[in-house]
């Protein structure tokens, strides 16, 4: 591929998982209104995750390279090519769903966004430094160093004012934990698509992995706590694991042209925004502030200096990346 395809292959990658990022936003406020509604986050969590594993199936049932991808799994198992410990990158989703589902009803969208943003960058930054689960290994230049810098400035600008205060800081933990695992989580589910030459596959693993924790953890719930509130009658309120299943599929594609770090950046521009606009038209929680939109406005910057062509050498080809994985 030549050096104006790449640039052009990394440009459209990471548009599009701005979008992705965008989803993720929606995907807070949908599951954390339906574990307000019904007073369970566990429930909700394995609701939405689960109603995404219906989705992936059907799907996989349509694509015959879909299927082959799960079939290729075993063997490249058995045979060492793909860790075991790479299949269970769903977990790090679960344990974001299970966050919104517990505490972004009371946060607000935007707030328990820049939480996971903090987690998020942080845990790019070190994977792309070491080529962890076979992620493309990128050198923490300066561009990129500033790039995530100003990215945590944008975190502390939006989140600091309401510590303390209306935001606990224990309710901020739980989505700082989900950010590290969403960082983990776009790694080895990129090794797997790479593995196995299916964006289809690697997501269905991914949710077969996180609804079987979910439910693990919802039925110890449940025996303690009881039975959760009648379930609500609107259908969005029921969408949430179908948006993880696409901005998934989204990530785990995009990963090896962008990297890990750039992946969360472009990740982190597209949830800010979203959380913003989710919180202006349809508040739930913590109400947005100025804050919180100079903290979208600073992210925006990060992305646009860890990502401007100029100042960086151009990403390696798709198939550089997967030899490296």
């Amino acid at each position: 591929m030549t050096a104006r395809g790449d640039a052009l292959s990394f440009a459209i990658a990471s548009v599009t998982t701005v979008i992705a990022g965008v989803g993720v936003a929606a995907q807070h406020r949908i599951n954390g209104d339906l574990g307000q509604r019904i007073d369970d986050g566990f429930t909700a969590a394995l609701l939405s995750f689960s109603s995404g594993l219906v989705i992936l199936l059907l799907a996989v049932a349509l694509s015959p390279k879909g299927r082959e991808g799960l079939r290729a799994i075993r063997p490249l198992v058995a045979s060492g090519e793909l860790p075991w410990w790479m299949l269970l990158g769903g977990l790090g989703g679960a344990f974001m769903v299970l966050g919104q589902g517990l505490v972004a009803g009371i946060l607000g969208v935007a707030i328990f966004t820049v939480a996971t943003v903090t987690g998020q960058t942080a845990m790019g930054l070190w994977i792309d430094a070491t080529g962890f689960a076979g992620a493309r290994r990128a050198s923490v230049s300066r561009q990129r160093l500033v790039g995530a810098l100003i990215t945590l400035v944008a975190v502390a600008v939006a989140v600091g004012p309401e510590l303390g205060g209306r935001v606990p800081f224990a309710a901020v933990l739980l989505p700082l934990l989900a950010g590290l695992g969403v960082g983990l989580q776009a790694a080895v589910n990129g090794r797997v698509r790479v593995a196995t030459g299916s964006p289809l596959a690697a997501t269905t693993v991914n949710f077969v992995v996180g609804t079987s924790a979910l439910a693990v953890a919802t039925a110890v719930h449940l025996a303690v706590s009881g039975l959760p509130e009648a379930l609500p009658s609107e259908p969005w309120l029921y969408l949430g694991g179908a948006l993880g299943a696409v901005f998934i599929a989204i990530q785990t594609i995009t990963v090896a042209r962008i990297g890990v770090l750039v992946l969360g950046l472009c990740l982190v521009a597209g949830q800010l925004v979203g959380a913003l606009v989710f919180d202006l038209v349809a508040p739930i929680g913590v109400p947005t502030t100025t804050a919180t939109a100079i903290g979208a406005v600073l992210t925006l910057v990060g992305v646009l200096v860890a990502t401007a062509p100029g100042r960086r050498r151009g990403p390696p080809s798709t198939a550089r990346a997967d030899a490296q994985a």
